[in-house]
């Protein structure tokens, strides 16, 4: 059993959302919770009654709810939860950051921060939502848009979603044909640009981009262009944010527009790499519900607390941050770099701003460990009570490192979900304690088991990420999708009728969770099954390695892994660096985990999500295609990869020389 790094005082346990939702249960059932794993039973047993005690719970604002919570057809996607509602989701947005003081904080790279009220994020809404309306926009209308994380996007968000429209966003960092790979499937009604970014101190002026954007889109309705500090008129057709909206009253009240629980809300869109990103719709209900779920009951959000997520509007994790304001927090905005200039960055904004939950992406965490890096003896943090870790798993060191070197005294929540469920399938909790490199527990009403290949549950076994039971954020399905086929496919066909999601997991004997990757990134030398994390867990080990990928090398029926490791700089890999890693790997894993071959290369392809391109890297060593390599941060990257496996295809023997 893996060792407790933290546990919450009695007073925080008493005090926690969680808790007091325990008691409101247990006062209108009668049944009595001794502790998270009662309540996460009964509310796999109990459902319906769950979702309906937690909608009271989280004041949900409804023009009416009915009485029905779950209609099924017998398929977890035919499932309609709430089938009598209308809500509107930025309307119980809106209406809760009336709470928080001030509603956001508004930070860049410069070390230039804002403060927004709620009054005043209301009345930006209302005046973009009557804009939006004169130009014709109306429930179930696309819009997209091309911003960095800013109070604009979030006021484009809401102002759309008031009038019951379909938002979708990039992040500017996306080249052309990315977005339009996007964009063009979704043909919005309305399109939101930026005249620049900022990044690591280079601005990046985006009018060529923007002018090509919308050629290739061929986009002919409006398109609204937030300025920078030069303000310059567009001259592709667009129109300057301010004047899109002159004209219109802020003071004028909002009109939300009523909608059904499953009404199309989000379009977030798969990574893209095995051809065009597919286009996933989420509910505006079951989006609601589900980040209330979690924010109140496994963050533990309190109205007026700080919350901060590290992400761009191109991540599920914005969407995510987005929904604290429904739970009456203080949404802290940063457009940057983490890094830059320094790698302190994040953790001044939590002593400047009070922060008291900070997110940020596992390989940030690794990144800081292997940089030395030591808040606790720099900062004050005093206001941080919870830390957030999600993208990737989070490395047992890592755990150490926070503990070690940034606070003792903070909850570390590894999360996991995903962008096709908007929401995590296992998360944290406040009255939970934390283990070394476990994730602390599963969903409340999320049925996450593991499964084997055959469909078996298991315990205390490496299996398949599925669940078994509907769930409100289930997609509504992918757009241009006659009949589900892609949908089903991607999420019901592995296990019929059970949400297959594509992770590898362990669910521990104490409750907890350890997520091993991506089970497409299985590799399977001598038929036996390993998952890349594994081997990422002991590579990254090393100093001098900072990141590394894993394929499997197919060869006469069997597969043998290569490894590639982007070193710090100055360090080069030698004979005794790749005995020492193949070492670590057949003493801490197994024979199998053991690579044929190592390379050293000068960077790690990834998704424009941040996420490593395994596949990439595994078509191009097997001499496949790389399918939309538009879908890649930098596809030139590959090139280092492509002479590599050309060397080894030249030679016609064992990777083994390198």
């Amino acid at each position: 059993m893996n060792p407790i790094l933290w546990q919450s005082s009695e007073e925080t346990r008493r005090q926690a959302n969680v808790s007091r939702f325990m008691e409101q249960i247990s006062a209108d059932t009668g049944v009595p919770f001794r502790d998270y794993d009662a309540l996460y039973q009964w509310s796999l047993r109990n459902t319906e009654a769950f979702w309906k005690h937690l909608w009271d719970f989280a004041g949900v604002v409804a023009l009416v709810r009915g009485d029905n919570v779950l209609l099924q057809d017998g398929r977890m996607s035919g499932a309609r939860w709430f089938p009598s509602a209308r809500l509107n989701y930025a309307e119980n947005l809106l209406i809760k950051c009336q709470e928080a003081s001030p509603a956001l904080i508004v930070c860049n790279e410069y070390g230039v921060a804002r403060q927004i009220s709620g009054k005043t994020l209301y009345q930006s809404v209302s005046r973009l939502a009557q804009a939006l309306r004169a130009v014709g926009l109306k429930p179930a209308d696309r819009v997209a848009a091309v911003l960095p994380n800013s109070a604009e996007a979030l006021v484009a968000m809401l102002a759309t979603a008031s009038i019951g429209a379909v938002w979708s966003c990039c992040s500017p960092d996306f080249g052309v044909e990315a977005i339009t790979d996007r964009f063009e499937q979704i043909q919005p009604k309305v399109l939101f640009l930026c005249q620049s970014h900022v990044f690591k101190g280079k601005l990046y002026p985006h009018e060529a981009q923007n002018h090509a954007l919308l050629q290739a889109l061929d986009f002919q309705n409006t398109a609204i262009v937030v300025p920078d500090e030069q303000s310059q008129k567009p001259n592709d057709g667009s129109i300057l944010w301010e004047d899109f909206q002159a004209g219109y009253d802020p003071k004028n009240p909002l009109d939300f527009a009523q909608l059904p629980f499953e009404h199309p809300l989000f379009i977030l869109f798969s990574s893209g790499t095995t051809g065009k990103p597919k286009c996933i719709v989420h509910s505006s209900g079951g989006t609601l519900i589900q980040h209330l779920k979690e924010h109140l009951l496994h963050v533990d959000i309190r109205p007026r607390e700080r919350f901060f997520y590290y992400t761009s509007c191109g991540w599920m994790m914005w969407n995510w941050l987005a929904s604290g304001l429904a739970s009456g927090a203080t949404l802290v905005l940063y457009d940057g770099s983490p890094l830059y200039p320094d790698a302190d960055v994040l953790f001044n904004l939590v002593d400047t701003h009070r922060i008291n939950i900070l997110g940020v992406s596992a390989k940030y965490i690794d990144g800081l460990r292997k940089q030395d890096v030591n808040p606790s003896e720099t900062h004050n943090l005093a206001s941080l009570k919870t830390m957030l870790s999600t993208g990737s798993p989070l490395l047992p060191e890592s755990f150490d490192y926070v503990y070690q070197s940034v606070k003792k005294d903070v909850c570390l929540s590894s999360i996991c979900g995903g962008t096709d469920i908007v929401s995590c399938f296992v998360l944290g909790s406040p009255i939970l304690p934390v283990r070394r490199g476990e994730i602390q527990c599963r969903g409340l009403a999320m049925a996450v088991k593991a499964f084997d290949q055959q469909g078996n549950a298991l315990t205390a076994e490496k299996g398949e990420l599925v669940c078994t039971k509907p769930f409100p954020s289930v997609p509504v399905g992918f757009l241009g999708d006659p009949g589900d086929i892609r949908f089903q496919k991607s999420y019901f066909e592995r296990y019929p009728g059970v949400w297959h999601q594509g992770d590898y997991i362990e669910l521990t004997g104490n409750g907890g969770v350890i997520v091993y990757g991506r089970s497409d990134s299985v590799l399977n030398p001598g038929g036996v099954r390993i998952g890349t994390a594994e081997i990422y867990r002991r590579v990254e080990e090393f100093d001098q390695i900072l990141e590394s990928v894993a394929v499997g090398l197919e060869r006469e029926g069997d597969c043998e892994v290569l490894l590639f490791v982007l070193l710090r700089d100055g360090v080069r890999l030698d004979d005794d660096l790749k005995a020492r890693i193949s070492q670590r790997l057949l003493q801490q894993a197994s024979p199998r985990h053991v690579p044929s071959a190592i390379f050293q290369v000068a960077d790690i392809p990834r998704t424009r999500n941040g996420k490593i391109s395994e596949l990439a890297v595994s078509n191009i060593v097997n001499g496949n295609a790389v399918n939309n390599s538009s879908a890649l941060e930098d596809p030139e990257v590959l090139e280092e990869y492509r002479r590599i496996a050309q060397h080894l295809a030249a030679q016609r023997m064992a990777p083994a020389i390198s």
